[in-house]
């Protein structure tokens, strides 16, 4: 049994990225599935796929490299809000990752987003993860 989803999914990640893997496959869920959509509109990853079987399905993921230095384009993966201890910010103190160049994913009220459209949006949240 797992016990927090969306430190398996950004751990998946991690692990596949830092060993230089093309693909990696999690399993879906909703949150998972809009948590990929984010990091695909924001340049992290290189491509995405859902798989719909009769159980769960799954999330098959294409991580990006640089093309020169053949390093991962995720520097890192950090996990906010967890299971035991959650952090919800408001509207007006969203966090700024490494002063904008990073991001935050957060969720509202009205789904889940990076903390700069909630802050256009005037929403706050559970803060999930940092990423940059």
């Amino acid at each position: 049994m797992l016990t927090d989803p969306i430190s398996d999914y950004l751990t998946r990640i991690r692990n596949a990225s830092k060993a230089g893997h093309r693909v990696v496959d999690i399993p879906a869920s909703n949150l998972k599935k809009q948590i990929t959509k984010i990091l695909f509109d924001q340049g992290y990853i290189l491509s995405y796929k859902f798989e719909e079987d009769e159980v769960q399905g799954n999330i098959k993921i294409a991580l990006k490299y640089d093309k020169f230095t053949k390093e991962p384009i995720i520097k890192k993966l950090q996990r906010v809000s967890k299971p035991g201890l959650r952090k919800y910010s408001g509207s007006d103190e969203l966090p700024r990752v490494l002063n904008g160049l990073g991001i935050a994913i957060v969720s509202t009220s009205h789904g889940v987003m990076t903390s700069k459209q909630a802050k256009q949006e005037n929403v706050g949240g559970e803060v999930l993860c940092y990423v940059y």
